[in-house]
């Protein structure tokens, strides 16, 4: 064995396009819309839950409202951390389409199981049966949340120009999608849960995915489904592991193992089931772990390689992409905290507050989400027809601006949201005390819902930017074999940020609770000072903002080779986008 022997190609790990998996036939937006439609379902029955479940935790099981605040994040929290497991079965093992397929079965028995729970399950276990349903749930969503836009965005072939195209504004129309099934929610199954009763409420959402998934059958034979061939988490250790072993060997004197020439030869060869080897380009980052890549005495006297030893370039390029997305997760994790604040405390406000249309119809409180759906309709084709091509035209950028500017966007978004939110808050407790319902925490203050329009709507924005930036980075930022790990990735942003939200508020309690009554996230909320934690949110997200611009300026996007429509220049170094 000598420094220039040609290495046995790992397929483990490897970045792919999607050119030779499956038949010519098959993809495309033709077997997308069926994943996106069990998506948009999916969406519609968690939207149908998490929209108005403050409400039933205060109104009905009578929870304090800090409490049901903290119990809304946690259950989201659990239902966004739970994807990780799910990735990993589903990249590992199981494949995306029957991760998707099973877990969409035991988020259908959760839905049943709430439905029952409010209806014919018995007073003194009703709780118990109903937290049960809710974590049945979070088992669902953690296997169809990282898979279902993954498998939806591999029907689209890397290989070919037009439906490459078609996958770059392909994560704009997914979330279109998800924002129907959510504001359709919003609306209608809201509105029938507060007027109508929670059990109709919650057996639409039953129905609704029930006939999703049927039709999520009915395309099984036009989707384009790779088998998963193993742990692609294995070559991941197995750079570290190479890296740590050689960590004294002297690259200068001991050559590369691994050259570009070789990995080009061995890219030719394919599985069955399989997509074609991407070869990615060798970048300067996190150079200690290119001592994986390095020849030394014991691999020369080796008659085959040791992939524990001697690892090849793609392995190690990989490895770095998922390292350079750690720092972007942790610095999106303030934006996602403030993010929950309309599943809770936004509903809260909007309950005191006037909220008739006409003379009879009155507006449920948590349908106000339904703002920020409405805000993303008309958004995201505006963003997606007039704002990228105008971007375009000024910075040369295919997508108008890089997806860690789009994110940056809505970072500073969240902060004009929540210091709007502390402004209309200050004004609405100006008038519950002009009136003298300071200590009347049930009347409703004479001000308008209307008024929280603004940070509803920014609150739109934000997703515009921020959640489907974070979406596209970890779709294309994340190892091919690990893509379903990336969306988990993001979705756990969303999870964690809930636990730290509801950290915050614990903190917050616990110091503000020294002063007597004036609790800042007391029950009555005209006694409370939610203004004020609105502002500790704002200040804290500023933080993480300037924090994300420092991260942001010294990321390196991937280099795959012969793609150079999408080379850009990052800090000085020419990158992948």
């Amino acid at each position: 064995m000598d420094s220039t022997i040609t290495p046995i190609v790992l397929k483990d790990g490897h970045e792919h396009s999607n050119n030779s998996s499956s038949s010519p036939r098959k993809g495309g937006w033709k077997s997308a819309i069926f994943i996106i439609l069990v998506e948009v379902a999916e969406r519609f029955c968690f939207y149908g839950v998490s929209g108005n479940l403050i409400t039933y935790l205060t109104n009905v099981l009578h929870q304090p409202t800090a409490v049901a605040a903290k119990n809304v994040n946690t259950w989201i929290g659990v239902s966004s951390v739970f994807p990780i497991l799910g990735a990993f079965l589903a990249d590992s093992y199981l494949g995306r389409f029957k991760t998707i397929l099973l877990s969409t079965i035991v988020f259908l028995i959760g839905t049943v199981l709430l439905t029952l729970s409010v209806s014919i399950i018995q007073n003194h276990h009703r709780e118990a049966v109903f937290f049960l349903a809710l974590y049945i749930l979070a088992i669902g969503e953690g296997g169809h949340k990282p898979c279902a836009q993954t498998f939806a965005a591999d029907q689209f072939d890397e290989g070919k120009p037009e439906e490459k195209a078609a996958k770059s504004s392909f994560f704009n129309w997914w979330y279109l999608g998800i924002v129907i099934g959510a504001t359709t929610a919003v609306f209608g199954v809201i509105y029938v849960q507060d007027n109508v009763g929670w059990t109709q409420g919650f057996g639409m959402l039953t129905g609704v995915l029930a006939v999703a998934l049927i039709v999520f059958l009915i395309g099984i034979k036009q989707y384009r489904i790779e088998i998963p061939t193993g742990s692609p988490y294995t070559t991941v250790v197995q750079v570290f592991v190479a890296a740590a072993k050689k960590r004294r060997v002297d690259e200068t004197q001991q050559g590369w193992g691994i050259c570009c020439e070789d990995e080009k030869n061995g890219a030719d060869l394919e599985v069955h089931g399989q997509p074609k080897v991407r070869n990615l380009g060798r970048t300067t980052q996190f150079r200690f772990l290119d001592k994986a890549m390095i020849i030394d005495n014991k691999d020369v006297s080796s008659n085959t390689r040791n992939p524990w030893r001697l690892c090849t370039l793609n392995q190690v390029e990989e490895v770095k992409q998922v390292l350079r997305l750690v720092p972007i997760w942790l610095s999106c994790l303030m934006f996602t905290a403030i993010l929950v604040q309309t599943h809770t405390f936004f509903i809260k406000q909007g309950s005191t507050m006037v909220r008739t249309i006409g003379p009879k119809f009155i507006f449920p409180p948590a349908s106000l989400q339904s703002l920020i759906g409405l805000t993303i309709l008309i958004a995201v084709p505006a963003y997606d027809k007039l704002f990228v091509p105008m971007a375009r035209k000024i910075t040369g950028h295919p997508s108008g601006i890089s997806m860690l500017q789009r994110i940056g966007v809505g970072l500073f978004l969240s902060i004009l949201k929540m210091a709007v939110a502390a402004v209309v808050e200050a004004k609405r407790v100006n008038t519950a005390i002009e009136h003298g319902l300071i200590d009347n925490p049930k009347a409703i203050v004479p001000m308008a819902v209307w008024w929280l329009l603004p940070q509803y709507m920014i609150s739109g924005l934000e997703d515009v930017f921020t959640v489907i930036g974070l979406q596209e980075l970890f779709y294309d930022q994340m190892p091919e074999g690990m893509r379903s790990m990336g969306a988990a990735a993001y979705i756990s942003i969303l999870g964690i940020g809930s636990f730290i939200n509801s950290g915050i508020i614990s903190v917050v309690q616990a110091i503000t609770s020294r002063w007597g009554h004036n609790v800042w996230l007391g029950d009555n909320v005209n006694r409370a000072h939610l203004d004020y934690f609105y502002w500790v949110l704002a200040v804290l997200s500023g933080l993480n903002l300037c924090v994300y611009v420092w991260i942001a300026n010294g990321f390196v996007y991937k280099k795959v080779d012969g793609d150079e429509d999408r080379e850009l220049i990052n800090g000085g170094e020419k990158s992948r986008h």
